[in-house]
């Protein structure tokens, strides 16, 4: 309709009504109601439940996720968020506009959401409406901590074992799974006899750990599985898998006796070699020639052999003098192998240190640590003319072509100072779960294994001890000659103190 005002102009707005219900001036609409009427008459949020339940787990601390699926979500967290919405059934039949938290305190086992919905009312009458739901939090436990609290929790078992005197292997490894988190899936660790147990709630997990070890050192493994129960209706199976893992029965710094055939694959190496490093597969060395060969674990099980000496028998020498073998007269040497750069062929002549100053006698090697040693240095090593070796490999060689004395490494003083002057430390596993004596000789050498080698603790997490002052001078060292591990190696450990600790301090 058009109107014409009392100033002469055409009016063409579109003609107002009264409300139905209050008589405001409104523009017309299907319901004939204003905005304010209308709420009171239509609700767009009726068959939406105003209250609804989650389920949380004390012990992993995760929401159920229906069906059956557990997930990790943080308060007021987009995951939590998702998560409350799904549980609404009737939120499809309008149109969410806007969803977040309503703060509440964190220890009420309530959590509340505001949402914003819009809706079409009465005949295309658009209508925009907000309310809270109330989730309240009830705990239930989950089916992994209902097993990890019942007698049989486990599902799959990895057994690791090395039947080996020297524990520095398992030393290792243990740093090995520390750094790249493979027991992160763990349901517990047993420290037994020769080795660990790892428990795992399923067989998935326990083949990640399986792929793990075999890529980490050289091993074997076994698999067998027992049968728990069976439904014959649903012909469901419930077993029980448990693999066996046996890793070769070396250690750095033994002495082993090489098979024949084995020595003649290697490049024909000598019989008697010196293990220096043992990682994914055991690295050997000739001392007498420096020849090297790493030694994969295929070829260990084909042919296996044991260690004829350990570090527990090692003996400590005095050099008396050193003489060089220059390059030149390396290539009279038995073996095409490769040699070791790193290393320098030296002869030799050792006093015991026990018997320094009352014997003249000195003792003759050769030795490929030729680059570090000098007269009057300490050193490490085996005494093969006087142990007493049962070992079928070595009965068949020659008795002339046993050297007398293997030296291993150089001996950088009493183990105490060392130990004072170490300003780093390693992280182990959990307490209660731990097989680490870290009074136990074996831990210690093998601290002292990853001062001397850096290629060594490459695949070492290794951290600043805040309890251990460092030297800024250097006067303040006692032997520089002394292998360290410098700061740029090291990392900061992270340590979370609580804000009445950290108002204290």
């Amino acid at each position: 309709m058009e109107y014409i005002t009392e100033a002469g102009v055409l009016d063409t707005t579109a003609p107002k009504i009264l409300c139905c219900q209050c008589g405001a001036v409104i523009d017309p609409n299907p319901a004939n109601m204003c905005v304010s009427c209308l709420r009171t008459q239509v609700d767009i949020t009726e068959g939406i439940p105003k209250q609804a339940t989650l389920y949380f787990c004390k012990g992993c601390e995760r929401y159920l996720q229906p069906p059956g699926e557990w997930i990790t979500c943080a308060l007021e967290s987009r995951e939590l968020l998702s998560l409350c919405l799904k549980k609404l059934k009737g939120l499809n039949r309008v149109k969410l506009v806007d969803a977040g938290f309503v703060w509440t305190e964190p220890h009420s086992k309530r959590i509340k959401v505001k949402l914003t919905v819009h809706g079409e009312v009465l005949g295309g009458t658009m209508l925009q409406q907000v309310f809270v739901v109330e989730y309240i939090v009830n705990n239930q436990m989950c089916d992994d901590c209902h097993r990890s609290e019942a007698q049989d929790y486990w599902r799959a078992l990895v057994q690791v074992r090395q039947k080996c005197e020297n524990k520095k292997t398992f030393y290792y490894l243990e740093q090995l799974i520390l750094k790249h988190k493979a027991h992160e899936h763990t349901l517990g660790i047993k420290p037994i006899h020769e080795g660990l147990d790892f428990f795992y709630a399923t067989e998935g997990h326990a083949r990640k750990m399986i792929d793990f070890l075999t890529t980490a050192l050289p091993c074997r493994y076994q698999h067998s599985k027992k049968l728990i129960s069976h439904d014959i209706h649903s012909n469901i199976y419930n077993y029980k898998f448990t693999y066996s893992v046996e890793i070769v029965p070396l250690s750095k710094d033994s002495v082993v006796c090489l098979p024949k055939k084995l020595t003649h694959q290697l490049g024909g190496i000598s019989p008697i070699c010196l293990v220096y490093r043992v990682t994914n597969s055991v690295h050997i060395i000739d001392p007498s020639t420096a020849q090297i060969a790493e030694l994969s674990s295929t070829n260990f099980w084909r042919y296996p052999f044991n260690s004829i000496c350990n570090p527990k028998q090692l003996a400590e020498y005095i050099i008396m003098d050193v003489d060089i073998i220059r390059d030149k007269d390396r290539k009279a040497f038995p073996g095409q192998g490769a040699i070791s750069n790193k290393h320098t062929i030296a002869d030799v002549w050792v006093v015991r240190a026990s018997e320094l100053g009352m014997t003249e006698n000195t003792i003759h090697t050769r030795t490929h640590l030729g680059h570090i040693l000098k007269p009057g240095d300490s050193v490490l090593g085996y005494t093969l003319a006087d142990s007493n070796v049962n070992d079928p490999n070595l009965e068949k060689l020659d008795a002339t072509k046993i050297p007398d004395i293997i030296l291993v490494k150089k001996y950088y003083g009493d183990r105490s100072s060392r130990k004072r002057l170490r300003n780093w430390k390693l992280k182990h596993l959990a307490e209660e779960s731990t097989h680490i004596n870290t009074e136990a000789n074996d831990y210690h050498e093998f601290l002292d294994d990853l001062e001397e080698d850096p290629a060594y603790r490459q695949n070492v997490n290794i951290f600043r001890d805040p309890s251990k002052d460092i030297p800024v001078d250097v006067d303040d060292i006692e032997d520089l000659t002394m292998p360290r591990i410098t700061l740029d190696e090291m990392l900061d450990d992270l340590q979370i103190m609580d804000e009445e600790m950290a108002d204290a301090s």
